[in-house]
C-alpha cells in the first residue's frame, strides 16, 4: 500500500521504549497525538496498525472497526515480519 502511493495511515502501537529499538520509518505513534490523529480521519480512511509480532496490533484494529473505520488492516507478524519480509534495514529485536 505505501509502495503504491495509496493514501494510507500506518500507526505504531508499541510503547516509545519498542519504537526506539526498531520502526518503520512512514509509522505514527499511537500515542495521545497518534489518537488525536486516528479519531480526526475519515471513516474510510485506510488504516494499517503495526506492533512487535501482530497480536496488540490486532486488538487496535478491531477497536478501530468497532468504531466505525471500515478499511482497517493489522499488519500480520508486526514489525518482526516487515524486517524479515520487506526492509531487513529494520533491527529485529
Amino acid at each position: 500500500m505505501l509502495e503504491t502511493g495509496e493514501i494510507v495511515e500506518l500507526f505504531d502501537v508499541r510503547p516509545e521504549v519498542e519504537r526506539k529499538c526498531a520502526s518503520i520509518a512512514k509509522a505514527r505513534a499511537l500515542d495521545s497525538e497518534g489518537v488525536a490523529r486516528l479519531e480526526a480521519l475519515a471513516k474510510t480512511t485506510p488504516i494499517v496498525f503495526h506492533c512487535h509480532h501482530g497480536i496488540r496490533s490486532r486488538a487496535a484494529a478491531e477497536e478501530a472497526i468497532r468504531v466505525g473505520f471500515t478499511r482497517v488492516y493489522n499488519l500480520e507478524g508486526g514489525i518482526a515480519a516487515w524486517s524479515e519480509d520487506v526492509d531487513p534495514t529494520v533491527p529485529r529485536y
